[in-house]
């Protein structure tokens, strides 16, 4: 699997790099700037993005906007963000094309690598791997003034959140020490309460629980 990784911060980069290829991932690029990042996205074609969210010039959301100008070159390419803070707005506009293969993750989440790799497959497989923090604020953010949101339990609640951030029913049901039958029960309820259409596709349903949490319906 080839990445293009973008992070200017040397140290962390070197570190991602060697992390990623002690899991036989290919780096097709490694770069600190903007501009290179753009570069290396259009000519080298990689199966997954791993960005920096601030990359100079600029200092501020480079790396992002480099991104989502990738994805709009070639729908579907899939970007792993990677930011000091939880910032709402980066989250929405990853999320705003709903086409998958996103994700968005503090840096701090690098330090657990299997958690990171798995992150980076997930993402380079079309799926979604969203921060637990960022879900968290995107469902308090809409929880306030969403009555769908507040008809949830809290274990409905903490289904949500985990089904958001790209787990599966066998993997929610190991998380939370219960049977995936009663996890399945969890989702349905949850898709009804929401007026979301049931599916069997992780990735789908994710993705819809999550353009709902963003855009509202």
């Amino acid at each position: 699997m080839r990445v293009v990784l973008a992070e200017d911060l040397f140290l962390l980069r070197d570190g991602l790099v060697r992390l990623l290829q002690a899991y036989d991932f290919e780096i097709a690029a490694a770069v600190e700037t903007g501009p290179e990042l753009s570069r290396a996205l259009a000519e080298l074609d990689p199966d997954v993005a791993v960005v920096d969210v601030r990359l100079p010039p600029t200092n501020t959301d480079e790396g992002l906007q480099c991104a989502l100008e990738a994805r709009r070159r070639k729908p579907g390419l899939p970007v792993l963000v990677l930011s000091q803070h939880v910032e709402q707005l980066y989250a929405r506009e990853l999320l705003a094309d709903g086409s998958g293969g996103v994700g968005y993750l503090l840096k701090d989440r690098v330090f657990d690598a299997d958690q990171f790799v798995d992150s980076v497959r997930r993402v380079a497989a079309g799926g979604t791997a969203m921060d637990p923090q960022v879900i968290q604020q995107l469902l308090s953010r809409r929880a306030a003034d969403d009555q769908p949101l507040a008809r949830l339990t809290p274990r409905e609640t903490e289904v949500l959140e985990l089904m958001a951030q790209g787990r599966s029913n066998a993997a929610i049901a190991e998380r939370l020490v219960v049977t995936e039958r009663a996890i399945a029960k969890h989702t349905a309820n949850i898709f009804a309460k929401l007026g979301l259409e049931v599916s069997d596709d992780d990735n789908r349903r994710v993705l819809a629980v999550l353009a709902y949490l963003d855009h509202g319906r």
